[in-house]
């Protein structure tokens, strides 16, 4: 869907949304706060949040029911007369939890591509916005009001560099992106592992962060030292590092643990001297019966 009317930036405003002065004589005739029946009012179609925490919703609508609603909702006026909402969605779903009929708004004039607009770059002024969240935004701002990342860039205010970094987390595999949703990783761990262009390499170093609990600087560490061993450089190819070897063995070794305690159904422990090479494995059990069970396991795979 391609953007019409005027362009405008992050925080600019409703008005820099509408197409011409004309628009704007109208918005001063309409700008007073109208009390609007809530039955009334649609949800944004465009709206790119689709979960909202719970917690904070009954924390707003308990301030409502105290208080009032303090900065009313802005709403457009549709054909069938009904209302939609352009800003204040959270505002409309705890104005319903607190039983509220009614709630002030100002009525305003924005069509349909504004509305789209709006609605994204809404979302990404949101303070508890994941990164993930943010890069779909971007990314549907891009595809759906036919910008570059160079204008998108403009329009929210931010570096283009900072834009591409969010859609790059895009192209991580679906696991390592619901770590970040759910903020197993952090940002800065991301952005480490997206170096690496291998899928299954990113997801055994994104489960090593978790399991370990590794520092972004960690990370960023054992992808350096991989992408050091795996070079387009042949000669490098040829001699890795010792780091990069190491690293290389540690991931090996940290596969097979993981193989292995999905395998036995329980946490097994590598215990490895660098130096000799020498080590043990251990699998720990809580019961008899979970022994019962590991030693089935063993038979069935000597078989």
């Amino acid at each position: 869907m391609a953007a019409k009317g005027k362009s405008f930036g992050l925080g600019s405003g409703l008005s820099a949304l509408l197409e011409d002065a004309a628009a704007e004589e109208v918005i001063e005739k309409k700008s007073a706060v109208n009390e609007i029946d809530i039955d009334s009012i649609e949800a944004n179609p465009w709206q790119p949040r689709s979960n909202f925490d719970e917690e904070q919703l009954n924390e707003l609508a308990e301030s409502i029911k105290q208080c009032g609603i303090i900065t009313p909702l802005t709403l457009r006026q549709m054909p069938n007369g009904k209302y939609q909402i352009v800003s204040g969605e959270r505002r409309f779903r705890a104005s319903k939890q607190a039983g509220l009929t009614t709630v002030p708004a100002y009525v305003r004039e924005v069509d349909d591509d504004a509305m789209l607009q709006f609605a994204l770059i809404e979302n990404i002024q949101r303070s508890d916005l994941n990164p993930i969240e943010e890069a779909i935004s971007y990314q549907r701002l891009i595809d759906e009001c036919n910008l570059t990342q160079e204008q998108l860039a403009e329009k929210v205010s931010k570096k283009r560099s900072t834009v591409t970094n969010f859609l790059r987390l895009l192209k991580l595999p679906a696991e390592i992106q619901a770590g970040l949703r759910e903020k197993l990783i952090s940002m800065g761990h991301a952005r480490a592992i997206i170096s690496i262009d291998d899928p299954q390499t990113q997801l055994m170093i994104y489960q090593q962060t978790i399991d370990e609990g590794f520092s972004v600087r960690h990370v960023e560490d054992l992808v350096r030292e991989y992408n050091e061993g795996h070079g387009d450089n042949p000669e490098k190819d040829k001699k890795p590092s010792k780091k990069a070897v190491k690293s290389q063995l540690g991931t090996a070794y940290e596969e097979m643990r993981t193989n292995l305690s999905k395998m036995f159904g329980t946490s097994v422990k590598f215990e490895r001297k660098e130096d000799t090479g020498k080590g043990k494995i251990t699998i720990p059990f809580a019961s008899d019966e979970e022994l019962e069970r590991i030693l089935s396991v063993l038979d069935q795979q000597a078989r």
